[in-house]
């Protein structure tokens, strides 16, 4: 599985958090102090976990009202910012609650400058099931 440190290594990396469905930050590394710090990764954290659930919302009544399928479950969005964006990905607690497991894993993200993103690498780790070598 991906860790936080995978995902610093991705180009423009600025920094890699895990958090709780309510939005509670647990861990995270920062790269760059001066772009982004511990209490901005918090906010962020919190506004990732908020449109995760209205999008999971979105995604669940479209696919009821509208009878089409493959909108839900939400497992990555990215937010593209003036100056960086935000790469997040639930898809390892999707897989949890597939196996029927009841403790889930956190929802991870990674920072990306604009500049020097690479969102495909950055969704790519993050859908990385074996463990990192």
């Amino acid at each position: 599985m991906t860790t936080l440190d995978d995902l610093m290594k991705l180009p423009g990396a600025m920094a890699a958090f895990e958090f709780r469905g309510s939005g509670e930050m647990l861990e995270h590394r920062i790269a760059y102090p001066d772009r982004i710090n511990e209490s901005t990764l918090d906010l962020l954290a919190h506004m990732c976990a908020a449109n995760l659930s209205i999008a999971t919302m979105q995604a669940r009544g479209w696919e009821k009202v509208t009878g089409m399928e493959g909108f839900y479950p939400i497992q990555e969005f990215t937010l593209i910012g003036f100056d960086w964006s935000v790469v997040v990905s639930g898809l390892q607690r999707e897989q949890y609650k597939q196996a029927g497991k009841f403790s889930l894993p956190p929802f991870m993200g990674v920072v990306l400058a604009n500049e020097s993103a690479d969102y495909e690498a950055a969704f790519g780790l993050l859908e990385r099931k074996e463990p990192v070598p």
